[in-house]
């Protein structure tokens, strides 16, 4: 009886992993007709966006700045000649399927051990498979596939970047761990070597995307050396693709003291071009945890404010939602900034859009504000 028994729940067993099999398929294959997105930063904002965007198509390109010198990335740049990991490692994590399970290995950071110290799993493997396939790109669009992350990672160009900052006393500070904490306003940014080129494959994916996206994350440090490198203003301007900027919650103490939504944006054009943004993404809602303002402001951030006028001024569309996922730290909300950017993509691009995929974009906005209700 025990065994009749326990094949019974095995046949059962089997017969909900084939659902379950045929519903991952089938929202596989919905999340492919979804739009192509590119989206263009580093940083722990680009990771929050993504992680809201998957939910909506598997059609995402995340381009990655490679400026990083410090930590982890900073001692693999240093000891191997490459280019900076932990930002795309990162964004490999936040469009992988199993984001749990993954964080917790790539992120897994050793604390002991000559030569490991410090050194994170993810960051570790990524210098692995470079070497294993010729190229750290390679090794990228490698693990992509390995891992069926919904999307693809790059980093922008195959050279590593130094960053350099002229500050507005004329002093020149090196260096985006030194630029991230400049005590004076930065009057201009440039990056060395200045001729770099960027990845064929970022320049075709700018061209072939429905939406191209800068942000969230540190302006100088982040977003704008993405925009220094050959050809990729070039391609954006291009390209016919929906052209948003999502600005920051919160000022970052030493690199956008005191600034607001337009000086963000006024430093983002002058850095590209006039015509880079199209839309401009903003938080409306004020936080109300006043002991998490109190400490952004002993450490020397502010909420970024907004002047719609000025904005427009500028020639952009202004979008407010409430964006701020208010916990420990005041960030973006990746489901409500992916929704927010989803439906102004939705009410403008019909071409991609099919009865499934309408179908989908509805049933996730739907959990969003059931999750909601729950928090």
């Amino acid at each position: 009886m025990l065994w009749e028994e326990s094949i019974i729940e095995y046949q059962k067993y089997k017969l909900r992993k084939k659902r379950r099999s045929r519903k991952e398929n089938a929202k596989w294959r919905t999340l492919q007709q979804g739009p192509h997105i590119v989206v263009i930063g580093g940083g722990t904002g680009l990771s929050v966006l993504l992680r809201g965007l998957k939910e909506y198509s598997s059609n995402i390109t995340a381009i990655v700045s490679v400026g990083d010198d410090g930590g982890s990335s900073g001692r693999i740049r240093e000891e191997f000649g490459m280019v900076p990991v932990g930002d795309v490692r990162n964004c490999i994590v936040a469009l992988s399927d199993r984001e749990d399970l993954m964080e917790q290995l790539f992120d897994y950071r050793f604390e002991r051990g000559d030569g490991l110290d410090g050194h994170s799993l993810g960051n570790l493997l990524l210098v692995a498979m470079a070497y294993l396939t010729g190229s750290f790109h390679d090794a990228v669009s490698d693990i992509n596939e390995v891992l069926q992350i919904r999307g693809k990672v790059l980093p922008v160009t195959d050279e590593p970047i130094t960053l350099k900052a002229i500050l507005d006393d004329d002093t020149e500070i090196i260096g985006e761990s030194c630029v991230s904490q400049a005590d004076r306003p930065i009057v201009r940014l440039t990056i060395e070597p200045e001729d770099v080129q960027p990845l064929e494959e970022a320049l075709e994916a700018i061209a072939s995307a429905e939406a191209i996206i800068l942000g969230p994350g540190s302006l100088f440090t982040s977003i704008i050396p993405n925009l220094l490198v050959d050809g990729i203003v070039e391609a954006i301007l291009k390209s016919k693709a929906m052209k948003f900027y999502v600005c920051n919650v919160m000022t970052q103490a030493g690199e956008t003291d005191n600034f607001t939504a337009e000086d963000h944006l006024f430093s983002l054009l002058e850095h590209g071009r006039k015509g880079i943004v199209d839309y401009i993404i903003v938080n409306n809602h004020e936080a109300i945890d006043r002991e998490i303002l109190q400490r952004y402001a002993e450490e020397g951030a502010i909420p970024v404010i907004y002047h719609k006028d000025k904005l427009e001024q500028l020639q952009v569309k202004v979008v407010e939602a409430n964006l701020l996922n208010e916990q420990q730290v005041l960030r973006h909300n990746s489901e409500r900034l992916a929704e927010t950017i989803m439906d102004e993509i939705y009410e403008r691009s019909g071409f991609w859009d099919t009865i499934n995929w309408r179908h989908h974009y509805k049933a996730v906005k739907k959990q969003n504000r059931r999750k909601k209700g729950k928090a």
